[in-house]
Formats: C-alpha cells, structure tokens, sequence
C-alpha cells in the first residue's frame, strides 16, 4: 500500500495513544515504515480473539467453581498458555500437568509442586489454591 493509504482507523492502540509500525510505499516506490493507530478488519480480528479467550477463562473458572478441573487449568487459560507451554515452565511433562487438573489429585499435590505452578503464574500458593468467585 501506498504511504498515504496507510489506514488510521480507531483501535485499542488509539485509546492508549500507541501506534503500530507497517510497512508502506513511498511516492520513489522504496519501501518505507509508517505509523498506524490501527485498521478495522484487524480491529475485529483481536477483539474476537479476546472475546474468545475471555470466555475460555470464564468457561475454565466455572469448571473449577463446579469442582471439574483444578485451578492450575483455570490459571492457564488466565495466562494464555496452553499444555505445551505450562509444561515446559514448570518442567513435568504434559501428561502429568493434565493429571494435575484432577481436583482429587491437585488436593495431594506437593507444597513443592504448588509452589512450580505458583511460581510460573506468578501467584501465591495460596492464591492458586483458592479462586475467588
């Protein structure tokens, strides 16, 4: 796109006085850089995905609330990590990280074993223990 067609459309970048970098073309035809305060169509895009997540985080804390899954199922989907990603961090592998979702077995985990998972989400074992409703 040409420099001037740069879109300038409001965005949560706008609200937080951000710009987003893009790449444009010059009226010499050079490739230069050119600030954004967003465009609509990826506007949409992010917020949906938000959207998504956020039900995800709310689906997840119901399950813990309904005594399905363990809060570390919950902080994960709070942190937007999945499996793969919350099990490299506290170093098990994934099946046993799953196996921690039961909420009979997260009962028995090690205060060492809380402390991984707290440690990683950035929370008190405390916290991670007791979800506020």
């Amino acid at each position: 796109m040409k420099k001037n067609e740069v879109p300038q459309d409001k965005s949560n970048l706008a609200s937080v006085n951000l710009r987003e970098l893009c790449y444009a073309v010059d009226e010499n035809g050079e490739y230069i850089t050119e600030h954004t305060t967003g465009w609509d169509p990826k506007t949409i895009a992010l917020n949906n995905a938000l959207d998504e997540i956020n039900e995800r985080i709310a689906r997840a804390k119901q399950r813990v609330t309904d005594n399905k899954t363990s809060p570390i199922e919950y902080y994960m989907e709070l942190h937007k990590m999945d499996l793969s990603v919350l099990s490299s961090y506290v170093g098990f592998w994934k099946w046993r990280v799953k196996r921690h979702f039961n909420p009979s077995v997260f009962k028995k985990l090690s205060l060492k074993t809380l402390k991984k998972y707290a440690d990683v989400f950035e929370i008190s074992v405390e916290e991670l223990q007791h979800i506020e409703s």
